[in-house]
């Protein structure tokens, strides 16, 4: 197609950009410019194409996984049990400075491999630890920044959602996503606690024992504690990511497994009645729904703009630039590190992750790596001002604390995000080690 046709596609771009700068939601407006500039270029085959696009996502058996997570985290949270888990990590470590800095990112760590929604995971992990660290007069500002970056582990670390989704993108094995993705989301875990357990040492004050009326527990008491809110729910992600990564059962398998773990889980706890369940299921239901448009309106703006021909073309010129292997890498990592500031993840891996893929294969990036990278990015745009979502998220459950502070507390943390992307970037085999030996 000559570049008239070619021009539609970054019109498209720029209506897309326009109406969300204006508060329109992404799905709707990603619809609507669909069928509104295809219906231009292509005539009634935009028709036929949305037709496709929905059929090949509502088949995708990969897809089927994204529920049934969703439902093993909503499960364990509706049942209590990571109040159960976030209360037996605070009363172990009671007596240690940082104390709730070190339970807080544990708890999210845990809960991040439990579901992949970020906006659940902070605003949970919010409820959970702002009285505790409120009382025990934590600093406000590693206190916002602890939360809201354990919360955005879920983005990395297995079973992430929007793993399960990259894969089929990337053309790559989603088991070996998850493999790659265990040890960088585990060394940003441990960035995290190693800078709140630092600043505690070096200033007490930011983060004191917790006070004496907190720690009247027996020490068999406690030992109960982290024995029935610890174990049950670390066993069960340690199950169903095992049975996918070591190849007992597939990801729809290993969701499948983890959703009735959590049931069963639930029902142990004694707090299982119809009301939870329902609960469970509704929350379910409302963001799979959420995620499956956005991945359904996604692809099909893709699709419309590579039909007119403005992805190959924003590819090719990409190539012609023949820059560095690594100066190309940073220049598609600060595109996607930009584009999550306005955008879900959703659209960015539907839309532009292919757009880039044939600079990706030109390149040699190895796929599983890049996915990995694309994550971490993404990851650190969600504690990136000017938007940063986690901000706000944090502010529903928090309103007492100024969202100046909250966005001070994220940008330390965001330094910790940019550490650990340069170590995914500069040792390629901290992402690429374990699938390498789990595909042996």
């Amino acid at each position: 197609m000559g570049i008239e046709s070619e021009a539609i596609g970054f019109l498209m771009l720029g209506a897309l950009f326009g109406a969300i700068v204006l508060g329109f939601p992404i799905a709707q407006t990603l619809m609507v410019v669909s069928f509104a500039f295809g219906f231009w270029a292509v005539g009634d085959t935009v028709f036929n194409l949305f037709t496709l696009s929905a059929i090949n996502n509502m088949t995708n058996v990969q897809l089927a996984a994204v529920p049934l997570f969703i439902f093993m985290g909503y499960m364990l949270e509706q049942a209590g049990l990571m109040d159960r888990l976030f209360r037996a990590l605070q009363l172990s470590m009671a007596n240690l400075r940082g104390s709730l800095y070190l339970a807080v990112i544990s708890a999210a760590t845990i809960f991040a491999a439990a579901t992949g929604i970020v906006g659940a995971s902070v605003t949970l992990i919010g409820l959970m630890a702002i009285p505790s660290m409120t009382r025990s007069g934590y600093d406000t500002r590693l206190s916002a920044g602890a939360i809201t970056a354990g919360g955005t582990l879920g983005i990395l670390i297995p079973p992430s959602i929007m793993l399960v989704v990259m894969a089929p993108v990337l053309g790559v094995n989603v088991l070996d996503l998850f493999a790659a993705a265990i040890f960088p989301g585990l060394i940003l875990s441990g960035l995290y606690v190693l800078y709140a357990m630092i600043r505690s040492w070096i200033s007490p004050e930011l983060g004191p024992p917790l006070p004496p009326e907190e720690q009247t527990m027996s020490k068999g008491e406690i030992a109960k504690e982290i024995l029935i809110g610890i174990i049950p729910p670390t066993v069960l992600i340690g199950a169903t990511l095992g049975s996918i990564l070591f190849g007992v059962a597939t990801t729809t398998e290993g969701s499948a497994l983890g959703a009735v773990g959590a049931l069963v889980l639930a029902i142990g706890s004694r707090r299982m009645d119809f009301k939870l369940i329902k609960g469970a299921l509704e929350s379910t239901m409302l963001t799979t729904s959420m995620i499956m448009i956005l991945v359904m309106a996604s692809d099909f703006f893709g699709r419309v703009f590579s039909l007119v021909g403005s992805a190959s073309y924003m590819a090719n010129k990409l190539v012609e630039l023949e820059l560095n292997f690594i100066v190309m890498l940073l220049l598609i990592l600060l595109l996607i590190f930009i584009l999550g500031w306005p955008l879900e993840w959703v659209p960015i891996v539907l839309i532009f992750i292919p757009i880039l893929l044939p600079v990706v294969d030109s390149y040699g990036f190895d796929k599983v790596w890049f996915g990995i990278l694309v994550a971490v990015t993404l990851q650190t745009a969600w504690l990136s001002p000017p938007v940063a979502l986690s901000a706000y998220f944090l502010k529903g459950v928090a309103p007492h604390w100024d969202l100046k502070d909250i966005y001070a507390g994220m940008f330390q943390f965001m330094g910790l995000q940019v550490v650990g992307l340069i170590i995914v970037l500069a040792f390629p085999p901290v992402a690429l080690w374990l699938p390498k030996v789990l595909v042996g």
